[in-house]
């Protein structure tokens, strides 16, 4: 593991925090999770069943996060399941699709639920996924932002396919996430440190130069 930490995590803080991906059914979760942790995207990404468990490594000035990342199901019947994925999180990304209004309306109750029962000190990020698709767009730029702003949600209209704001919404993430106390310390700096997709075991990330890569 020396060319992922180095000196780097030698001499850094390392953080870790836990952080699940919320949203309807089809509106790209696990393409934004898979852009962010492999810099890939399968244009017919297959829908996760339960949750997908995968990490990611940021360097954020003196510290290293490590993201420890739960990409839940959006169909209904597993709704019942997602307060065991965002109970003790520290960080979450609720996900709608810009060109359905319909998944808009379910982000906002996904962000109501948190609100009430998860961490209330849960760092909360709306993103507006699929911005390649902004010719066929119904929920307008300015309707997000305002709900967000009401809400003290982060907000980014992203794309998985182009990878337009999906390494930012993340580091965006990490800036506001609280950096005063390890989170793991040392112990935790050589476990799971590579990007694992438990629906393809097998797989690593390759996105392992942590502070060289461009954000």
């Amino acid at each position: 593991m020396a060319a992922r930490g180095g000196a780097v995590l030698g001499s850094n803080k390392i953080c870790q925090f836990k952080l699940v991906l919320l949203g309807d059914t089809a509106v790209g979760k696990s393409s934004v999770v898979l852009r962010f942790v492999k810099g890939q995207f399968q244009e017919f990404q297959e829908a996760t069943i339960g949750a997908a468990f995968l990490t990611q490594t940021v360097c954020l000035d003196d510290t290293t996060i490590k993201f420890e990342i739960w990409d839940t199901a959006g169909q209904e019947r597993y709704h019942s399941l997602a307060p065991m994925y965002y109970r003790g999180a520290q960080a979450a990304i609720v996900v709608f699709d810009i060109t359905s209004t319909d998944s808009l309306t379910r982000a906002k109750n996904w962000v109501k639920e948190l609100q009430k029962q998860a961490n209330p000190n849960i760092v909360i990020a709306l993103a507006g996924n699929k911005a390649d698709l902004a010719n066929k767009r119904t929920v307008e730029f300015q309707e997000a932002q305002d709900y967000a702003d009401e809400n003290s949600l982060l907000f980014m209209e992203t794309s998985a396919k182009t990878a337009l704001n999906v390494n930012e919404i993340f580091m965006a993430i990490a800036k506001k996430l609280p950096k005063s106390e390890p989170q793991g310390g040392a112990g935790f700096a050589g476990r799971n440190r590579t990007g694992v997709d438990l629906n393809e075991p097998t797989s690593q990330s390759r996105m392992g130069q942590c502070c060289g890569r461009g954000n």
